[in-house]
């Protein structure tokens, strides 16, 4: 039985071994890259839509030798990292204009450019993971100054109403 397992397993190895040897040389060492090496393909944005001031992860398969990202008046020129599938991280601009825009992204080694659309969503996003970097505004300051005396009142009258007279100390 133990036996019969063991040729089992080995005859499923073997057999994904095989399967996977035509896919490792489906792009050879000195071929052309994946995506035709005909410039970028299959390019991506996530988020698709995004707020002003926020950011937005670009991909594009096809660039090996990285590439550039780009899209007038939205976001400044990025760079696309090298790689079977390049990504870049752009920043919108807190002043771009809400709606339907259109990027686009070029290859270093090609001059053809692929685009792809997204959208600007008008105002900034949650402010989130800042923390304490923003100081209290000038009504909550009021508010606890405010709440600080009236609890150094109180415990002054506690105090003054607790207090023995001298006279009556043991």
């Amino acid at each position: 039985m133990r036996v019969l397992r063991a040729i089992t397993v080995t005859a499923a190895a073997c057999a994904a071994v095989a399967l996977s040897a035509p896919l490792a040389s489906a792009n050879p060492a000195g071929g052309p890259p994946l995506g035709g090496g005909n410039g970028p393909s299959n390019v991506t944005v996530n988020p698709y839509s995004v707020h002003q001031g926020s950011t937005m992860q670009v991909s594009a398969a096809g660039c090996t030798h990285g590439g550039t990202v780009w899209s007038h008046g939205n976001f400044p020129e990025t760079r696309l990292s090298a790689g079977s599938i390049g990504f870049a991280t752009v920043r919108i601009f807190n002043h771009a204009s809400p709606g339907h825009q259109t990027l686009s992204v070029r290859c270093n080694d090609s001059s053809l450019v692929a685009t792809h659309r997204f959208t600007i969503l008008e105002g900034n996003g949650a402010q989130g993971g800042i923390g304490g970097s923003f100081g209290p505004s000038a009504t909550e300051t009021a508010i606890g100054s405010g709440l600080v005396a009236t609890a150094a009142l109180g415990a002054g009258v506690h105090v003054m109403r607790r207090r023995r007279p001298i006279g009556s100390r043991a």
